[in-house]
């Protein structure tokens, strides 16, 4: 899944945790009542349909989860860039949004045991030369970054000199960018979808995100191709994983139970072939 928090969010959740343990929850020791954030904009991990209703594998995952939490739950809609913060601030319990376990988050909030995996992906026109792009090798562990690796990378870096690529703002994807791709020009969206159409429409040369999402974008635009290897590991983080507040201790344990429940009898990955096409559990 999942996404990198930019170092102006770091500040403002830094700057809530204060007022999330002054306020607490009414049942932190119960956790009868849960409230979770998902971002309602990255198909197939989430999504709004037509008539605003949240749909996806999350929201699926997430009444699976609290059923065996044996917990009434709802799911929100929220903004991206505002995610961590407000569930600083309380107004949520738990974030399922396609998010990443990084160490940079992990200085601010807690996380539970990883539900789901999914490597990271450029995409651009069928017609544009990048999609004849052919690389050596078709995976990069970002973890040790080995000589043949690193030689992909380089690759990557060569045919992309010129290009602008779009990507999702305070995402593992612009951490990797920056990392990784220094010299190749970005150009940010608050939504993938929107960094979407401008690749159809060819404002931007490609576009990069986990391969899930991009994926059904490019089977919606039609004439995209996905291209390089797929990329996992290092600052693109272990997985994708519940995000709670430091102080929920209690929360984790609960969701951490579930999960592995979930994940041994079948159910992770029983959702997520429904919603991906493959089974991206963690086993």
């Amino acid at each position: 899944m999942e996404r990198q928090v930019r170092k102006t969010i770091v500040a403002l959740a830094l700057g809530a945790v204060a007022l999330a343990f002054a306020g607490g929850t009414a049942d932190a020791k119960e956790w009868k009542k849960i409230r979770i954030a998902t971002e309602g904009a990255y198909a197939p991990w989430n999504a709004t349909d037509a008539s605003g209703k949240l749909v996806g594998f999350e929201p699926d995952l997430a009444k699976e989860l609290c059923k065996r939490m044996n917990a009434e739950c709802e799911v929100v809609a929220q903004d991206w860039d505002g995610i961590i913060p407000a569930l600083q601030q309380g107004k949520y319990d738990a974030i399922m949004a396609g998010m990443s376990i990084t160490d940079e988050r992990k200085q601010v909030i807690d996380f539970s045991r990883p539900y789901g995996s999914d490597p990271v992906i450029f995409a651009t026109l069928k017609d544009n030369p990048l999609a004849g792009t052919r690389f050596e090798i078709d995976r990069i562990d970002l973890t040790t970054v080995e000589p043949a690796e690193q030689k992909a990378i380089d690759a990557l870096a060569a045919a992309l000199k010129g290009k602008t690529v779009g990507v999702q703002v305070s995402t593992i994807h612009a951490e990797f960018m920056q990392k990784h791709l220094p010299k190749v020009e970005v150009r940010s969206y608050d939504k993938l979808d929107n960094a979407g159409i401008d690749l159809a429409s060819g404002r931007v040369d490609a576009m990069i995100g986990d391969r899930s999402a991009v994926e059904a974008i490019a089977k919606e635009a039609k004439n995209m191709a996905l291209f390089g290897p797929n990329l996992n590991g290092g600052v693109l983080g272990v997985g994708v994983g519940v995000g709670l507040r430091k102080a929920d201790a209690d929360l984790k344990a609960k969701f951490d139970k579930a999960i592995a429940e979930a994940t041994a009898d079948g159910t992770v990955g029983k959702l997520s072939t429904q919603w991906f096409g493959f089974d991206i559990s963690i086993k």
